[in-house]
């Protein structure tokens, strides 16, 4: 039985905040004003933070192939490859990724403490063993997947991807894991174009309200809460599903993804199974909608749980 003490942790470091590469249309320091934003409405305190480090690279090679490692490691990565992430290759960007992931690896045994805790970055679900596309080059939720498997921490694991984009390197590298069970529920016809295989998915049509979104995930979390069993949650809250995003094609408003929130902490906290979120995509072209948004999964946070 799970133990909840009123100290929701939040994953946060400054090398979080990137430097914007040329060709990205959309501001990256969502990462630097979110935390800011956060304390100065009083949802958490400095002392909610805490600072990860980086990870200890038995966890990357856990579901990444030791090639991609070493050369992204090595800053060797082709310029056809780094393309396909977004990113111009730096050490800066190396550095960033590691101590991600670590920081939703971290984030699992504070979870294992409090019910939950959460990263300010990650959810980098379109990272595959051998490479990275989309803005992802290390995958963190599955490297702190395999950890919790690894040491015996849990036994049967639900992802629950509720970006606008389908999880599709987190589908690949769990596709032969029966102790991971991967869900995403995302737009049918928006990137990738070619869709992997998770264990469940949901491709939901362009203009999808919060009425068909809302009905249709209750409808799929009590079916997986039966299917499945997990005794842990990792949730990708992307909030690029609302409709004022830039690249997301669906219609749903700022009250319905911070029910969609909600949905997810309440199924976790009423099951008592201990849940990590990791904050994903997120691209209107008004700015205050992007932290208005991430900020209302931090808040559902502390009011569920806390």
């Amino acid at each position: 039985m799970l133990d909840y003490y009123n100290m929701l942790r939040v994953a946060w470091e400054e090398n979080y905040v990137l430097p914007v590469p040329a060709n990205h249309r959309f501001p990256m320091s969502k990462y630097e004003v979110l935390p800011e934003q956060l304390i100065h409405e009083g949802t958490i305190g400095k002392g909610n933070l805490f600072r990860p480090g980086k990870v200890d690279e038995r966890w990357i090679l856990g579901v990444h192939d030791r090639d991609y490692w070493e050369r992204l490691k090595a800053r060797e990565l082709s310029a056809k490859e780094m393309r396909r992430t977004g990113f111009t290759m730096s050490q800066a960007l190396v550095d960033r990724e590691v101590t991600i992931v670590q920081g939703t690896l971290a984030c699992t045994e504070y979870a294992l403490l409090h019910g939950i805790a959460m990263n300010i970055a990650g959810g980098t679900h379109h990272a595959f063993t051998n490479r990275g596309e989309g803005f992802c080059l290390l995958n963190d939720i599955a490297a702190a997947a395999n950890y919790l498997l690894e040491t015996k921490r849990a036994r049967k694991i639900l992802v629950v991807d509720l970006d606008v984009h389908q999880g599709n390197g987190t589908a690949e590298i769990f596709r032969n894991e029966s102790r991971v069970f991967t869900f995403s529920m995302h737009g049918a016809h928006n990137y990738p174009l070619v869709k992997e295989t998770s264990d469940r998915d949901v491709g939901l049509p362009d203009g999808t309200d919060d009425r068909l979104y809302l009905t249709t995930l209750d409808r799929e979390l009590k079916t997986l809460l039966d299917k499945v069993g997990p005794d842990f949650i990792f949730y990708q809250s992307g909030v690029d599903i609302l409709g004022t995003d830039a690249l997301g094609r669906l219609g749903v408003s700022q009250a319905g993804c911070r029910q969609r929130d909600s949905m997810v902490f309440r199924l976790a906290k009423d099951n008592r199974i201990p849940v990590v979120a990791s904050m994903g995509g997120g691209y209107s072209r008004e700015f205050r909608h992007i932290i208005d948004a991430h900020a209302n999964t931090f808040r559902e946070a502390q009011y569920v749980f806390f």
